[in-house]
């Protein structure tokens, strides 16, 4: 399953009412990092497909829910279990690193 794009409209219900975890990656065009992480989180996405969805909020168009978060830098990826944050991992790294904190945290 590839990543998903969640807007301000769709968060409720793709994020905090799914029934498995999200990862959501708030993310913005202009961000070179975010772009850099965006294949691996492509990969991840397929490689975890069972145990996680991972989603991705473009913060320049979906304000409201970047807010709601306190999103101030990115590339931010939040982990949520039953409709809450519970973890989540500032910047760019490497895919094996992304993996390896997202599967620590599942």
């Amino acid at each position: 399953m590839a990543t998903k794009a969640v807007t301000d409209a769709s968060f409720a219900t793709d994020v905090l009412g799914s029934d498995k975890p999200v990862l959501v990656d708030f993310w913005a065009d202009w961000c070179g990092p975010c772009k850099m992480i965006a294949p691996a989180l492509e990969e991840i996405s397929e490689e975890l497909a069972d145990q996680v969805t991972i989603a991705k909020v473009d913060i320049m168009e979906n304000t409201d829910t970047a807010a709601q978060f306190g999103v101030q830098s990115i590339p931010l990826m939040v982990l949520f279990k039953d409709g809450k944050p519970v973890a989540q991992k500032l910047g760019a790294a490497p895919k094996s690193q992304l993996k390896g904190w997202l599967e620590s945290v599942l």
